[in-house]
């Protein structure tokens, strides 16, 4: 893999996950239109979100199994190429289940396109740049959001063109992906590797990361990415209430959630060097533990001035989401990687599309800073959950056969 590969496919994989997390955002930005024009009631308008996090945990069934046995590359295509005509299908719908439908098929292609980068980008890159690489790719999502917000202001009210362009825009990571991405050079090594029975190659089953072996990190895993999601999710989704409920202008609350992306932004990135100089478990861990510890400040501070330093500082430590690709990624062999990682992470990720239906019913009875503290209880018993896992390792494996934890060597 040469140096110049490994550059261009860092920087086509950032920009299909730009483009999945903008069709992510999309729909948040333009919810008060669509309820207002579609008639929805808020608990409708949820399941809107809802739908679209189903989706996206379901994909882990099929996504990842596509992408260990026909490749990284098609698998990124069709994902991309999936969530973008459901996307765009929603300019024509006036009907609130036929959306639904919609949302929930596109998250199949959204959930598609984490699996897909995350497994390329550990595969092309070195071991040691392996995890600031895939935080780098996944610090696309707060830049998706603020494309996603960009899109918004120019379209909206009109919401049909804003889906209709987003969905059409696609193209350009398809187009990206077709002539500048190869196949990986590992997953190609280890499917030529298999054996040939009656001219057809051995396929690789979704049942294989629940053997022996793996199961251990399938199952912990997935708990522990759906403790953390459903913290992010429930926190993300109610924060701008919250800080509205604080009496704060609606455009001081617009500049804070702006500020609160850059430093996702730039925390993506800084942790995932610290990952790869201090160990992908423990940085995740501490990103973990240092979001519970900051989020209680934040909800009970009401100085304005607090607000605009604490606010940004927890989006700066709350960067555990782009260090799952590289810590996952590292857990499952080559074999069974797409598969095992998307499984963890997009089941976990499902599991929180309640998160804020949830929450919602937890500030109703007591309050919306209980709500969001409870939140940052998901992160420490998320931390907690790791404990059991392996520490930074990447499986060493034949191409046939499956590994046991012992055939993992620390790094």
């Amino acid at each position: 893999m040469t140096n110049r590969t490994k550059w261009t496919v860092l920087g086509t994989c950032f920009l299909a996950y730009t483009f999945d997390a903008v069709e992510l955002v999309a729909l948040t930005v333009a919810l008060p239109t669509i309820r207002a024009d579609l008639h929805l009631s808020p608990v409708q308008g949820g399941w809107l979100a809802t739908m679209t996090l189903l989706g996206i945990g379901i994909s882990s069934l099929g996504s990842g199994w596509f992408a260990d046995n026909y490749g990284r590359k098609p698998a990124l295509l069709i994902s991309l190429v999936v969530f973008g005509v459901f996307t765009a299908l929603l300019s024509v719908t006036t009907s609130f289940w036929l959306f639904l439908a919609l949302r929930f098929i596109a998250g199949f292609g959204l959930g598609g396109v984490w699996s897909a980068v995350s497994t390329l980008v550990v595969e092309t890159w070195p071991k040691a740049q392996g995890a600031r690489a895939v935080a780098f790719v996944i610090a696309a999502f707060p830049a998706g959001g603020v494309l996603a917000s960009l899109a918004g202001s120019l379209l909206l009210p009109d919401w049909h063109l804003m889906f209709l362009v987003l969905g059409v825009a696609v193209v350009i990571p398809v187009v990206a992906v077709i002539f500048t991405i190869e196949e990986s050079p590992r997953w190609l090594e280890q499917r030529r590797a298999r054996p040939v029975t009656d001219g057809k190659r051995a396929s690789v089953g979704i049942g294989e990361i629940f053997r022996p072996g793996l199961v251990k990190l399938t199952v912990i895993g997935t708990i522990v990415v759906a403790l953390a999601q459903v913290g992010f999710w429930g926190v993300n989704t109610w924060l701008p209430t919250f800080l509205a409920d604080r009496g704060l202008d609606i455009n001081v609350v617009a500049l804070l959630v702006a500020a609160n992306n850059a430093a996702m932004f730039v925390g993506y990135n800084v942790f995932g060097f610290v990952a790869d100089k201090i160990g992908r478990k423990s940085t995740l861990m501490l990103t973990l533990l240092a979001s519970a510890l900051i989020l209680p400040i934040y909800v009970v501070t009401r100085n304005e001035v607090l607000l605009m330093w604490i606010g940004p500082l927890f989006a700066f430590v709350a960067s555990f989401g782009a260090l799952f690709g590289a810590y996952l990624g590292g857990l499952f062999p080559t074999r069974v990687r797409a598969s095992g990682a998307g499984f963890c992470f997009n089941v976990g990720r499902g599991a929180s599309a309640f998160a804020p239906l949830a929450l919602g019913g937890i500030a109703g009875g007591y309050g919306l800073v209980t709500g969001l503290i409870l939140c940052g209880g998901f992160f420490v018993v998320s931390a907690l959950t790791m404990i059991p896992l392996p520490n930074d390792r990447l499986v060493e494996e034949t191409p046939n056969t499956l590994p046991t934890t012992s055939d993992v060597v620390t790094s």
